[in-house]
């Protein structure tokens, strides 16, 4: 299936600030079924934008503002393919968890079992493990556990927009009850890291389309785990919606929680309250979508452009195709 991602991200200021500093993370990662095809990044006022790839092979971009601006704005344009993957097994072994040791025991993964900025242990969480049966493994396998804690926060939440803010703790969901996507991946994050499973946080992206009843909404990024399983690798669990990421989650950067790959990450310099903006439209297609109005109502833009190989003998056998058609015609 291919994708085309457009991620606007627009900051309002309430007084002419002098200089924004800013790092994004909207790059979809080319690694297992995903490929990454065309990727661009157009950002205005103009500014000279640099990218590198992090530890953790998260493609990072990067800029400087130094000059007066009352807005700041970025678009994200992104072509990705996902093919179609392999069904999980239906049972596990118990013995896997001896399986999963000696795994973590010759691999570095501690950074995803020790707690981390927003994903860390708390009484009320302890509460939870208890309440939805995952505070034991109680004879189930690794992947067994995995789906039930899925499940549980799945079923102990409400997901309410704007219920949290991105730099809530924990404890917040937990006492009301109800959160967002973001919300639910620390919470099964921190319940699978205390069961000693490597687990990481992932975002990106979710297909919604009109015959998928997902909670999560339409509009927006989306968050979800990844726990590491002996001969299956990193496999990602969905708990605000109760799925397995498949075909439809769109993986842009994993870290150990929301601290490590927050979309826009910045500061700016002046003293302004700031109103923000995002939109993130996903859409089944195999082109870049075009621009619509608001890309096209600013005036000048510093754009940041980047095909794979693949992409660009694409692009050529399009061409090519068009020209023997026009002679022939």
């Amino acid at each position: 299936m291919f994708y085309a991602i457009r991620h606007f991200t627009r900051y309002r200021y309430s007084h002419t600030v002098w200089q924004s500093m800013m790092e994004v993370r909207m790059h979809p990662r080319s690694e297992g079924s995903q490929r990454c095809f065309i990727f661009q990044l157009s950002v205005n006022p103009r500014a000279r934008i640099f990218a590198h790839t992090d530890a953790r092979g998260n493609l990072v971009h990067h800029f400087d503002l130094p000059q007066r601006h009352r807005q700041l704005t970025v678009i994200s344009d992104a072509l990705v393919n996902i093919d179609e993957q392999q069904p999980l097994p239906e049972t596990m072994d118990y013995k896997a968890w001896d399986d999963l040791q000696e795994m973590t025991e010759k691999k570095d993964y501690w950074d995803t079992m020790m707690p981390s900025h927003f994903a860390r242990p708390s009484p009320e969480l302890e509460d939870l493990a208890n309440e939805i049966g995952v505070a034991k493994r109680d004879g189930r396998s690794p992947l067994a556990f995995l789906t039930d804690v899925a499940a549980g926060v799945y079923r102990s939440f409400t997901y309410v927009k704007k219920s949290t803010a991105v730099n809530s703790p924990i404890e917040h969901a937990l006492r009301s009850r109800q959160g967002v996507c973001q919300d639910f991946a620390h919470i099964m994050i921190t319940l699978v890291r205390k069961a000693e499973i490597p687990c990481r946080y992932v975002s990106g992206y979710l297909y919604h389309g009109k015959e998928n009843a997902d909670r999560s909404a339409d509009g927006a990024t989306h968050a979800w785990v990844e726990a590491a399983l002996p001969g299956l690798g990193w496999v990602g669990f969905d708990p605000t919606n109760n799925l397995v990421a498949a075909e439809r989650h769109i993986r842009t950067a994993v870290g150990r929680d929301y601290a490590d790959v927050p979309p826009t990450m910045g500061t700016m310099k002046g003293k302004a309250e700031t109103e923000l903006q995002v939109r993130v439209r996903v859409t089944p297609s195999q082109a870049v979508l075009p621009p619509d109005e608001e890309f096209a109502a600013d005036e000048e833009w510093s754009q940041f452009l980047e095909e794979d190989h693949q992409s660009q003998l694409m692009r050529a056998q399009q061409q090519q195709q068009q020209q023997q058609q026009q002679a022939q015609q």
